[in-house]
Parts: C-alpha cells; sequence; structure tokens
C-alpha cells in the first residue's frame, strides 16, 4: 500500500503525462516493495515509465522529501531497455515482470508489455536459461581475473561485487526464477533454490574479508564452486539432448585429429618442446570436448595426464586417446578414410 506521499507524487506524474506527454508514454507501473508488501517506514517508490519518444526523458527527476527524508528516483525506461530485460541477461526482472500496470496510453501498449512478458518467461522456463546462466558464468570469470591482479583493496572489492552480483543472476536465472524483492532478502529468496556449495557462507565471507590475501582466497573458493557447480549443470543438460554416435555427428573426426596432431606431439617430444606439446594436446582436448558437448560418447579428459617433464609420455597419451575415439568409430561400422598411398588418394578422388 502506497503511503500518502507516494500516492501524491504518483498523481503527479500521472497528471504531468495527460498534460504535456499524452502521445510518448505508453504506460506506468508500480513494482518493488509496495508491490510485495515489503515496505519499511523510509521505503521509496519503485515506478515503470515506459516511454516511446526521448522527449519524454524529461519527466524523470531524482529528488528528496526533506519532511520524511525519503529520497525518490523517477526515471524512465525505454521500449529497448525493457525489450533488453526480457532476454534474460539478468535476473533483476521485477520491474518487467510485476509491475502492476495504473496507466495504458492503449490497449497495444498492455499487450507490448504482456508479450515481453511472455519472451522473458519462455527463457525461464525452458533450456535457454542454462544457456543465459551460463553467459552470467563467463562475465564472472572474466571479473574474477580482473580481481586477481587488481590493487589496492577496495578496487578488489569492487570487483568482488561485481562477481557476487554475477553469480546471483546466474544461479537465479538456472533455477528459471528472478528476483522479485531487495536485497536485504537476496539469501531468502535463494532458501531451496539449486545452487553451488556453501553458496551464501561464501558470499559471506567475501563480503567479511579483512585484507587482499583473505579476499582473494574466499573470491577463488566460491567461483571454483560456482564453475563445479555449472559444468555438472552443463554435464547433465547436454546428456539429454545429445546426438547418438553416426557418420552425420562425428564421420571425418578422428582423421582430422590424426593430421592436427598426432605427428606434432612427437615431434614436440623429439625436440623436447613442453610448450608445443601442452598446447597441441590442450587443442585436441578442445575439439574433443566439442564434439562431447553434443555427441553421446565417453568423456575423456586428456589434459589431467599431462606430464611437463616426460613429453613422450604425452604423445602416448595422445595416441591411447585417439585410439579409444576410433572405438566409438568401430561401434558404428564407420571405416577411418584411409588410402595406401598419394596415388591412391588421386584415384579414389577423381573417381578413376
Amino acid at each position: 500500500m502506497m503511503t500518502e506521499s507516494q500516492e501524491k507524487i504518483l498523481a503527479a506524474l500521472l497528471e504531468k503525462i495527460r498534460r504535456e506527454f499524452p502521445d510518448a508514454v505508453d504506460a506506468v507501473g508500480i513494482y518493488g516493495s509496495v508491490c510485495t508488501g515489503d515496505t519499511h517506514a523510509k521505503s521509496d517508490l519503485d515506478l515503470l515509465i515506459l516511454i516511446n519518444d526521448k522527449k519524454a526523458y524529461s519527466l524523470a527527476r531524482t529528488f528528496i522529501l526533506d519532511d520524511e527524508k525519503i529520497a525518490y528516483d523517477i526515471y524512465c525506461t525505454s521500449y529497448q531497455m525493457l525489450e533488453s530485460d526480457a532476454q534474460c541477461n539478468h535476473a533483476h526482472l521485477g520491474k518487467l515482470m510485476d509491475s502492476r500496470i495504473v496507466y495504458a496510453r492503449d490497449a497495444s501498449a498492455s499487450r507490448r508489455i504482456e508479450k515481453l512478458r511472455e519472451h522473458a518467461r519462455a527463457i525461464l522456463s525452458s533450456g535457454m536459461r542454462l544457456k543465459k546462466a551460463g553467459e552470467c558464468t563467463e562475465r564472472l570469470c572474466r571479473q574474477y581475473a580482473h580481481a586477481m591482479t587488481a590493487g589496492p583493496l577496495g578496487k578488489q572489492r569492487s570487483f568482488a561485487a561485481s562477481i557476487i552480483a554475477l553469480a546471483l543472476d546466474s544461479v537465479m536465472l538456472f533455477n528459471g526464477r528472478y528476483f522479485k524483492k531487495g536485497i536485504k532478502r537476496t539469501f531468502e529468496e535463494l532458501d531451496g533454490l539449486k545452487q553451488p556449495k556453501d553458496f551464501c557462507r561464501n558470499i559471506v565471507r567475501i563480503v567479511s574479508s579483512k585484507d587482499e590475501e583473505e579476499l582473494k582466497q574466499a573470491l577463488t573458493d566460491f567461483v571454483r564452486e560456482h564453475i563445479a557447480f555449472m559444468d555438472a549443470a552443463r554435464k547433465a543438460s547436454c546428456g539429454k539432448d545429445k546426438k547418438p554416435p553416426a557418420k552425420e555427428t562425428i564421420g571425418g573426426t578422428y582423421e582430422e585429429m590424426f593430421s592436427n596432431w598426432k605427428n606434432k606431439m612427437g615431434d614436440a617430444a623429439e625436440r623436447n618442446d613442453v610448450f608445443s606439446s601442452f598446447m597441441n594436446l590442450a587443442a585436441f582436448q578442445q575439439m574433443f570436448e566439442e564434439i562431447y558437448s553434443g555427441v553421446d560418447i565417453p568423456y575423456s579428459n586428456i589434459m589431467e595426464k599431462f606430464k611437463p617433464e616426460n613429453l613422450w609420455e604425452n604423445a602416448e597419451s595422445f595416441d591411447d586417446a585417439l585410439e579409444s575415439f576410433a572405438q566409438e568409430y568401430k561401434k558404428i561400422g564407420l571405416p577411418v578414410t584411409c588410402y595406401a598411398d598419394a596415388d591412391d588418394f588421386a584415384a579414389a578422388y577423381l573417381g578413376r
């Protein structure tokens, strides 16, 4: 329920719209604590003012009511901003999803808002939400890299706040949810949702860190658990949609792996080139990951077997992994494309 002051502010806004911008504002809605009932003595008023013309930005005001010592921030939202929210790139969707519309220029404006809500609901209820959660996690990892190299402590804390915010977005989107209440209710809204191990406890560790070393360790533990959680979720999700091994899904990949890295692994060992050995094996791992993400084959992490002190063993590990992959060809009766020599290839290639 709105206070008397909030009602007067809303009434003034609507009057100004009708008097000066009747065609430039499509809708006005109320969201936030007034709608959720989570108000307190100093609550402000959260408004969706949806405009279709830049001239309506002059409706915006930031001000303080001196008698109540409450500040208000009246700002305008364009359709571009609301459409961006509907893509679910973050989990703060209350303005879009929960606004109680108190003014609409016409029925088409209301229909357009509802269409955006339907789009957001479709993402949150489908596998697309996992993609959105993964994108938040990717941005989180970039912020983590900045936090680990930044200084002084204040700068690191700023990056830490971004990491926490992105992790919260990621977890909420993963669960097909969005934040409906304010920051003080964050942990309550997370209650009962699937989330990384010690998620809330690690957040408290981060914000309670007293120095750079403590903050870095807390961030490292937090990010590690978050990535593990998202990786497990991704693998579980991929398993549901993977295609079976077939000529159309893996044909030519064994030959490509052989071509790209078979001889390079041996060459790196002969030259004792640890860099080449490492990078070639990593490239093979990346290609395997791409295949594994869409095809139902056994998982292999060859990078765990890398040994910088024994490059010949790395070459053998590659050979073993390549042979294991060849078994997937055999399972489906797919022959490896192989020719006795260049003449044999040329004859086959030219259809002779």
